[in-house]
């Protein structure tokens, strides 16, 4: 017994001999043989990593004014295994409900999907700790997410808990502060970070950037140690993008459209603005649009398509410039040589080439062939006496052939490859080919400019804050077209057709003061095989002041709903109306003659505003400054204790109303920032630029809030916007308190864009 007693201690002892050596032989391995390794797989644990987000780049017409940034968003998501909990403890607070009913109030979320959200399971059947609630609750404005926060705060009063089950997480998004303004030219950025169309998406490698992350030690609960190792790259901010848009002739472009499409209901409408010497686009339309900050919400996607670079249209009458300046050119045109009107045959098989007037006007001058937009006076110059060939290589010429290389996505080119002899002879008035909008434009600016035909563009300049570099893009020529001696003459023959208030088909157009030089364009879309007889394409399109273009400008409406529509009835109009406050902004003021200022004086109501241009002061005493803008009907508000003045606002040669305030900024830093409440997102981003501060936006519409800190000598102010609420907007609101924004019961200075 004993011995068996003394055996079984032994082989235990022995057991436990080899246990323990075995576990020394393992901590061995481990602490000290492969120390390296297992210390590596450790941090692995402890270790974590975030993503330091870049910010975009920014987009901005050609003064800097800001089209596309970044902005603060919150994206709401719920708790339904707190919430649940919360609910079976304490069944009087309805907390279920009550969430339920205040994202449907604010959100419009239909509250059965809201209830699924706060249902939602994972596979096992237990209830998530996050859902997200999407698409309305994802990426919100702030003065949104402020709504979720008060009602937060409301029911942690209520339940005596911090944590209710919502979740606010902060985020970042594209924000586009003017709306629509432009929208198919910038595009968008959908909520998942995706440039989707646009120069968002044909520049995103520019202005994308690249996200930087922090790597560092944390504990049990996530948080960083003190004395952990941390190892960081940092992120790459995208490149600022400065266009050649003016936002303030866009904004005249697209108000007067509206009021067009309004009207007429068309298919489309389109419209280019460029300076005809370089082919800077300085504003580009096409109706219908969308705004890119609530891209969802548009259904039809003919709103994302651009018209101007995308479709292609038979340009009707305007085509005749072409024709017009290859005669010209070839000393095939007298101004005063006569034809007979009214109809040409060119073949006895084709049907004889007609007049719009049946009959004609009979035997007429061919510069009054011009004026009436006759179809046989071009046929006689383009295909009789420029002949076929030469005909074609000058459409070739005036890059017609094709794309014109415009820097933005999506260009298509026209058909101008006529076989028949009948189309061609159709091709000399703008039957039988089809063109862009944008070839229209480039081939007119040839004309007007001197013969030069550009390459037309939109990106200005691309610069990087990371480095200071620039990128600027120059005009660039294609190729000379016709002479300089050419495009004068044809610029007084078109002026005429403008300027003849008796037979001129571009009268409409016509302003006091101003030599504009001019085209119409009625051209019948086709059916089938054949060309319908109520459905038209009509369009103007022209330039100004003729003797120094500095804006060529083109307005199409596709399929106007009026019987009586033409491009003199239907376009002239809207012509006119852009270029006249467009040539005015430019500070290019009519120079009336004697008969025409009686005229307008007698027209103009006593009471209507008077406009003025307003002087360059920049660098002037302060005391000699308001002198000035007082001789011109303006009040000068001084900001700052300075002398001389370092800066103003609105700029020198802006075209206001005399009643306007003239900003003078007198210091290069101001102790209190002037407020800012009342005014449209348009003057306030001016106002940060002018205090050399940067401007951070939240919300759209009018300035009600205002936030100023300077950090390391550098100013940043944070504006809160607010459109303007009617009283029952007001009351039917749920913000407790909530009212119009100071300032906003009178509207914004005329020519101004619209808030936000």
């Amino acid at each position: 017994m004993t011995k068996r007693i003394k055996l079984r201690t032994l082989l235990m002892g022995g057991f436990l001999t080899l246990l323990f050596v075995g576990l020394w032989g393992r901590v061995y391995w481990v602490q000290v043989a492969n120390a390296a390794f297992w210390e590596k797989q450790a941090r692995t644990t402890w270790m974590t990593t975030k993503t330091l987000p870049q910010e975009r780049g920014t987009i901005t017409d050609r003064s800097g004014n800001v089209l596309a940034a970044g902005a603060s968003a919150f994206t709401l998501a719920v708790n339904p295994k707190l919430i649940h909990e919360l609910d079976e403890k304490n069944p009087e607070w309805k907390l279920r409900d009550q969430i339920v009913s205040k994202i449907h109030n604010v959100l419009g979320k239909p509250e059965d999907e809201i209830r699924q959200s706060l249902d939602a399971k994972k596979e096992n059947g237990d209830y998530l700790v996050q859902k997200e609630i999407r698409p309305e609750g994802w990426k919100m404005d702030k003065a949104v997410a402020d709504r979720f926060k008060a009602f937060v705060k409301t029911l942690q009063d209520q339940t005596g808990k911090k944590n209710v089950g919502i979740i606010l997480a902060e985020d970042q998004k594209r924000y586009y502060p003017n709306g629509s303004l432009a929208s198919q030219i910038l595009g968008y950025e959908n909520k998942d970070n995706e440039a989707i169309m646009g120069l968002e998406r044909s520049l995103n490698d520019q202005l994308e950037g690249s996200a930087g992350k922090i790597t560092y030690e944390k504990d049990g609960k996530r948080t960083q140690l003190p004395d952990g190792k941390v190892e960081a790259t940092q992120p790459v901010d995208g490149k600022n993008v400065k266009l050649t848009i003016d936002r303030d002739i866009q904004y005249y472009m697209e108000q007067a459209m509206r009021e067009a499409y309004e009207k007429y209901h068309p298919v489309s409408m389109t419209a280019i603005a460029a300076d005809p010497k370089t082919m800077d686009i300085l504003g580009m339309v096409s109706l219908p649009d969308f705004d890119p900050n609530h891209y969802w919400l548009y259904k039809d996607q003919s709103a994302f398509k651009n018209n101007a670079v995308q479709s292609v249209y038979e340009p009707g009458s305007t085509f005749k410039i072409v024709t017009l300046a290859a005669a010209v050119q070839e000393g095939l045109f007298d101004p005063n040589d006569h034809y007979m009107s009214g109809s040409i045959s060119i073949s006895s098989k084709d049907k004889p080439i007609r007049d719009v007037k049946r009959g004609g006007w009979g035997n007429i001058s061919y510069l009054d062939g011009l004026k009436h937009s006759s179809n046989v006076a071009f046929v006689k110059l383009g295909y009789e006496k420029l002949g076929k060939e030469k005909f074609r290589q000058y459409i070739t010429n005036f890059g017609f052939s094709q794309k014109t290389g415009i820097d933005l996505p999506g260009e298509v080119l026209g058909n101008t490859r006529m076989s028949a002899n009948r189309d061609l002879a159709a091709a000399t008035f703008g039957q039988a080919v089809t063109v862009t909008p944008i070839q229209q434009v480039a081939a007119v600016a040839a004309v007007a400019n001197g013969g030069k035909l550009m390459v037309p563009h939109i990106v200005k300049e691309i610069s990087d804050p990371n480095t200071g570099e620039k990128q600027v893009f120059e005009p660039k020529m294609v190729r000379q077209v016709i002479s300089e001696e050419t495009s004068r003459k044809v610029g007084e023959y078109l002026e005429q057709v403008v300027s003849d208030q008796n037979i001129g088909t571009g009268k409409s157009a016509y302003i006091p003061g101003y030599r504009i030089a001019g085209k119409t364009g009625t051209a019948q879309t086709v059916v089938g095989k054949d060309y319908s007889t109520d459905r038209f394409v009509v369009s103007f399109i022209g330039y100004a002041p003729v003797e120094d273009p500095k804006i060529v400008l083109y307005v199409l409406v596709d399929q106007p709903q009026d019987d009586l529509a033409g491009g003199g009835k239907t376009v002239g109009p809207i012509f006119k109306q852009i270029m006249e406050q467009s040539l005015k902004h430019m500070g290019i003021l009519p120079k009336l003659t004697q008969e025409e200022a009686k005229q307008q004086q007698e027209e103009t109501k006593s009471d209507a505003p008077v406009t003025a241009k307003v002087p360059d002061v920049s660098g002037d005493a302060t005391t000699t400054a308001k002198t000035k803008l007082a001789s011109g009907g303006f009040e000068a508000v001084v900001l700052g204790k300075g002398a001389k003045v370092l800066g103003q606002l609105p700029e020198a040669g802006s075209v206001l109303p005399t009643s306007q305030q003239v900003y003078l900024l007198t210091e290069k830093t101001l102790d209190n920032v002037p407020s800012l409440k009342g005014l449209a997102l348009r003057d306030a981003l001016e106002m940060c630029a002018l205090l050399g501060g940067a401007c951070t936006v939240q919300g759209e519409g009018y300035v009600t809030a205002q936030h100023a800190e300077r950090t390391n000598g550098k100013l940043t102010i944070a504006l809160t916007l607010a459109p303007p609420l009617s009283a029952q907007d007001a009351s039917a609101s749920d913000d407790p308190g909530a009212t119009p924004p100071s300032g906003t019961q009178t509207p914004p200075p005329a020519g101004s864009p619209p808030p936000g």
